[in-house]
């Protein structure tokens, strides 16, 4: 692009990320799951920006566990499906005014299947290519240098504890490798949902480097976890 460029407000910054379908246990014991897509990863963790009183993220700070299921453009219908569902009974009168309902059976209403951890008591989502375990390392609280909304939003930083991969997705001649040629994520774009191209538009100066130079020790401690009884 070699024009000038304009300076604009826009009202959100959702510049293109993954849908995840986080898995979360109720206090009940039930299963809670939520589409979301302000999530980035460094090594063997992740960080997410979550509504601090969604069931979600309150789930996740009273039990220290989740389970990310990232979607692949075959679970949209699906992600559609639970969009605007809360699993918080008394459903606050924001959420009301955007259209969202109660619904204690997400995994129902969305056509979903749930299957056991290994390590977390929420379950995975069978039908999405990539399952994430993970337990909470940290909580931050986002915009609290801003009193209209301090509390509001809560970024989590969470460990992974065991990856599952569908075995379509893994490069040939390799375990532990996913191919990006293969792995296609359901991308969150401006609130509308896109697929990416199996096209690599021009080789990678970056991928020249063997990727188990990034590897962290996260990576070994995952190894040792066993599941526990969330609180």
């Amino acid at each position: 692009m070699t024009g000038p460029h304009v300076t604009i407000e826009p009202s959100i910054l959702y510049l293109g990320t993954p849908v995840v379908l986080i898995s979360t246990q109720n206090e009940d014991g039930t299963a809670n799951l939520a589409p979301m897509s302000s999530a980035w990863w460094l090594g063997w963790r992740c960080m997410l920006g979550l509504q601090t009183a969604s069931q979600t993220p309150q789930n996740m700070i009273r039990t220290g566990q989740c389970v990310l299921n990232l979607a692949s453009p075959k679970q949209v219908d699906a992600v559609n499906k639970l969009t605007r569902l809360t699993g918080t009974a008394s459903v606050p009168e924001l959420k009301q005014r955007l259209g969202y309902v109660y619904e204690p059976a997400k995994f129902e209403a969305a056509g979903l299947t749930p299957v056991p951890s290994q390590t977390v008591a929420a379950p995975r989502v069978l039908e999405c290519p990539i399952q994430l375990e993970a337990v909470v390392a940290a909580r931050h609280d986002m915009m609290a240098d801003d009193p209209q909304v301090a509390g509001l939003i809560s970024a989590f930083e969470v460990r992974i504890t065991r990856v599952h991969v569908h075995p379509s997705l893994l490069m040939d001649g390799h375990e532990n490798r996913i191919d990006p040629l293969k792995w296609q994520p359901l991308i969150m774009n401006f609130q509308k949902l896109y697929g990416v191209s199996e096209i690599e538009v021009a080789p990678s100066s970056l991928a020249q480097i063997d990727e188990r130079i990034y590897r962290m020790p996260d990576v070994d401690r995952a190894r040792g976890e066993a599941l526990e009884p969330s609180p």
